[in-house]
């Protein structure tokens, strides 16, 4: 019989054939449930139904129960939907194979019919109860808690007949319906809250709190401790339900999760992944994590990165349950090599490491040796009679991944880190982490996609020495562009000159980005915001940025420091001696307390922040213009520039006054008096470009692609409040503003900007990528509003935020290539409204076109354009503005 008659014998529709057989799998489970089936006779309709569901739910590893259900289903004994269930239930909870038909039977409901009887006496019961309520809304009274409650009562009733019998006593106690019966229900207006008063939300105040890794993981659905066998792939013997029994008396039914890093390197942003995701997830369900140091390497093996990776895992803010190491368990591990060995699993093999290289290696001629044999020559392994290289023990297995028979033990004449010269010989990782696991009793083994293909390998090696056997889980990696983790590829960097050591600021190792200033908040936060697919997904450092800055507004102090220093000497200085001005530590956040700094007659300030001509636009310090000091509410003008013999200004002499409203600058500055000097690092990305160990991006190889401007080093002075700062203090230098490349000219951006999109999506803007963050609910409605206005449908915007209505957006060139040139365009002020005008890049004002405005049918004012626009000039401030490009 063909495969799809085998489907149609189940009742399956054409339609429900043809889809079914492209699910190679499924089909022919479907077939072989048909198969024996058909053994028993013809189907009904109700049969077929339930042999499908029974197909499709229950998991791979309790195939070997299908006869038993089949015949179950086909002579009568499973005739509804709740027995199917409950039967799949009580499988998955007998791992060990041996089912009790009694217990099965009673569990099922088998031979258990209901009759009409029961069902008319378990609704005229419930309904009683209910009566007054039925009375009072009549047909509008929701009957489906009542089949809830018949169910409860009567579990292997028919649904069919229980609701036909519900409505059928209905009818009887109401009578047929009525002309109001038949009116829908308006629905009741929900009272109107008072508004609480708004909280007054400082500009360093994030508006939500990131949700942290332990929050998200609770809602990740794993198998719970000792249910391991009903995880689709895991393997059952006949061994399983004991052990697990055994497992859940020693845990108690407790998570138990482990991060098993090699300690011969040091940890990088990946690894911050995995760390967040085993400590958190043990966490989240108040289970525990080992920190386990996988060992098997002694000759890369050194003391500081032992010490690294414990200090990078505390720094993230996570203590182990328990420190161990896989060299803990080398007696053990030895002694099950020994078992599988006399098993015929494993075999003492002497070819060259070179010959199993590769894709396809020759089969080797010792896989058949006698047990005997294999015990002796493992046994001179251990004991040095073999040098390095002669021998190997491997396992008799295949890989998913095609490979064949790996090494479960090599010889290595070199002390380790913990044992000492007790062994020469090392187990590797494959053999080595799944026996670990289990005699830590981990519940949930979680790794990256790499170690999908070696699942089966992991429960084969559990299971052939007889232990329990944990569940493995598999998430994507994480990779950062513009970087490489690689331990090998670091050191050469390190040893090329390239980058100081493994904590140069350039690095995304843990030790770099610490001392870089990157808070472990903001890194979890950053890890929680990645979600947990198995994906494997490559980041732009902005996006960990992005939480950097989150945490750093409001918390990292706030210090004034001029990198490019001109002296600046006030000759009516308003005291005879220096003053002590009060700066606040985080601006705008009074419960973040205060700092002092000196306010004296010599200061410094930045040098870009004059300029002998005046320039338009430009709101700082000119022999013509003002400018305002921070926080000690003086403004000061020039009187004298004063230059060295090249024609350089060498200083200057102002005069100082109060400020007012009438004497009020266009802008403040920054400055420093009696400073602190000191040495200034700035910091640029290391490479060139987002993957720099892609060939036909970089074909010259990584070290080619290094940027030589990514530090460069200058003496800058700071004020007091840094003296006397501990290691890894935290600074925000003020008034630095995010700044973009304007014709070769660095410029600031007087302006916050942020992004919102569908997923994937990015923005690039002079040379800045920026991912998108995911779309708030008040930003949503923003954007419906503006998709009603516009006649188009928008999916990204960019939220620029203003100091005042003086700030603006000049007039510039969009040549954004990742825009389609038709792609419309909708601008959306809030606060102040903004003019905006187009022109083609060739024309010269006045020839441009003013964009009418389109009042948005809401408090907020609004601008739009759906045009292909080559340039945008806007005019008069505003508090915010957004540009939603489709």
């Amino acid at each position: 019989m063909e495969l799809a008659d085998k489907l149609s014998f189940l009742g399956l529709s054409e339609q429900k054939v043809k889809e079914t057989l492209k699910n190679e799998s499924l089909s022919k489970l479907l077939g072989s449930i048909a198969d024996q089936a058909r053994e028993n006779g013809e189907l009904n309709k109700s049969a077929g139904n339930l042999l499908y569901n029974l197909g499709t739910k229950l998991p791979r590893q309790f195939h070997n129960h299908l006869p038993f259900l089949v015949n179950y289903i086909t002579n009568g004994g499973i005739n509804q939907e709740a027995k199917l269930t409950a039967a799949i239930k009580f499988v998955q909870n007998h791992p060990s194979g041996n089912l009790n038909k009694a217990e099965f039977e009673k569990s099922c409901g088998v031979g258990v019919e209901v009759t009409q009887d029961e069902i008319e006496s378990a609704v005229a019961s419930i309904i009683e109860k209910q009566k007054t309520a039925i009375l009072n809304q009549r047909y509008q009274f929701n009957t489906g808690p009542l089949m809830g409650q018949v169910r409860a009562a009567l579990p292997w009733a028919d649904s069919r007949k229980v609701k036909e019998e519900i409505d059928l006593q209905i009818l009887t106690l109401l009578g047929p319906k009525r002309e109001e019966d038949l009116v829908k229900p308006a629905k009741a207006k929900a009272e109107k809250k008072e508004k609480p008063e708004k909280p007054t939300v400082n500009a360093t105040q994030p508006t939500k709190q990131p949700l942290t890794m332990a929050e998200f993981l609770k809602t990740i659905n794993f198998h719970a401790p000792g249910e391991n066998h009903k995880t689709d792939g895991y393997v059952i013997t006949e061994n399983t339900e004991r052990l697990l029994k055994e497992h859940l008396r020693i845990t108690g039914g407790q998570v138990r999760t482990r991060f098993p890093p090699e300690p011969n390197g040091i940890l990088h942003i990946g690894h911050a992944k995995a760390i967040n995701i085993n400590f958190g997830y043990a966490a989240a369900h108040n289970g525990v994590c080992f920190l386990r140091y996988d060992d098997t390497n002694p000759e890369k093996e050194e003391e500081k990165f032992f010490i690294g990776i414990r200090e990078m895992v505390e720094w993230l803010g996570y203590k182990p349950f328990k420190i161990t190491h896989s060299s803990d368990y080398f007696q053990q591990l030895y002694e099950w090599a020994v078992v599988l060995i006399k098993k015929r699993k494993a075999y003492v093999c002497h070819q060259k490491p070179e010959e199993v290289r590769g894709r396809d290696p020759p089969p080797s001629p010792w896989r058949d040796r006698p047990i005997e044999e294999s015990l002796q020559l493992f046994e001179d392994m251990k004991n040095g009679k073999f040098e390095e290289g002669e021998a190997t023990l491997r396992l008799n297995l295949t890989l998913e991944e095609g490979k064949v028979d790996p090494v479960a033990y090599r010889i290595k004449f070199v002390t380790h880190h913990c044992s000492g010269d007790e062994w020469c010989i090392y187990p590797t990782y494959d053999y080595t982490h799944c026996l670990c696991d289990a005699i830590e009793h981990i519940t949930h083994s979680l790794c990256t996609k790499e170690f999908q293909s070696r699942r089966s390998s992991y429960y084969w090696l559990c299971n052939e020495v007889g232990t329990y056997c944990p569940v493995q889980w598999e998430y994507g990696r994480l990779n950062m562009n513009y970087t490489v983790v690689s331990k090998r590829k670091i050191a050469k960097l390190i040893d090329s000159g390239h980058v100081r050591d493994w904590d140069d600021p350039r690095l995304f190792t843990l030790t770099a980005l610490r001392r870089r200033g990157f808070p472990s908040e903001a890194i979890n936060n950053f890890c929680a915001s990645l979600g947990l697919t198995g994906a494997q997904i490559s980041i732009h450092p902005d996006a960990l940025e992005a939480h950097v800055r989150d945490v750093l507004n409001v918390t990292a102090h706030r210090a004034m420091v001029v990198l490019e220093p001109l002296k600046v000497v006030i000759t009516n200085f308003p005291s005879e001696a220096a003053v002590t001005v009060s700066v606040p530590n985080i601006p705008g956040s009074d419960d973040k307390g205060t700092h002092n700094v000196v306010f004296d007659r010599e200061m410094w300030i930045e040098r870009s922040d004059f300029r002998e001509e005046e320039e338009k636009g430009y709101r700082r310090l000119t022999p013509q213009q003002s400018v305002g000091l921070r926080h000690c509410g003086y403004v000061i003008k020039v009187q004298e520039v004063v230059k060295d013999s090249s024609g350089k200004v060498d200083h200057l002499k102002v005069l100082c006054e109060p400020a007012t409203e009438s004497n009020k600058p266009k802008a403040f500055i920054h400055w420093v008096a009696q400073p602190i000097k000191c040495e200034i690092r700035n910091y640029e990305r290391l490479f060139k470009h987002e993957c720099p160990e892609d060939p036909a991006v970089v074909p010259g190889g990584f070290l080619t692609d290094v940027n030589p401007n990514s530090l460069s080093i200058s003496l800058g002075m700071a004020d007091i409040s840094v003296k006397n700062a501990k290691v890894y203090t935290k600074f925000q230098f003020e008034r630095n503003l995010a700044r973009v490349k304007v014709f070769g000219k660095w410029c600031d951006i007087p302006r916050k900007q942020v992004t919102y999109g569908d997923p994937g999506l990015t923005y690039k803007y002079s040379g800045i990528t920026t991912p998108a963050k995911p779309w708030p609910k008040s930003l949503k409605a923003v954007r419906d509003l503006v998709n009603r206005v516009t006649g188009y449908d928008y999916n990204f915007v960019l939220v620029n935020r203003y100091k005042d209505g003086s700030d603006k957006m000049g007039e510039h060139k969009d040549d954004e290539k990742d825009l389609d040139h038709n792609t419309p365009i909708a601008s959306l002020s809030l606060g102040q409204s903004r003019d905006f005008y187009f022109r083609h890049q060739d024309a010269r004002p006045p020839k441009s076109m003013k964009i009418e405005k389109a009042k948005a049918p809401s408090s907020h004012r609004a601008a739009s354009a759906s045009a292909a626009a080559t340039g945008i000039r806007s005019s008069a401030g505003g508090a915010a503005d957004g540009q939603c490009p489709v």
